[in-house]
């Protein structure tokens, strides 16, 4: 697909945690996929780093 057809097709958002962008798309009737996401280890690099020694 060159650009010109990439700008053309229909929007497609994949939305990773702003409920509100979620919201206001799908008023505009855009498709929206909603993921819950959040940082493993709740964004806590030192926990991060320990959990990931459990999975070796």
């Amino acid at each position: 697909m060159d650009i010109d057809e990439l700008l053309r097709a229909p929007l497609r958002v994949v939305n990773v945690g702003l409920e509100r962008f979620t919201r206001d798309l799908h008023d505009q009737g855009v498709p929206v996929i909603e993921v819950d996401w959040s940082p493993s280890a709740g964004g806590d690099e030192r926990l991060r780093e320990l959990l990931s020694k459990l999975g070796s």
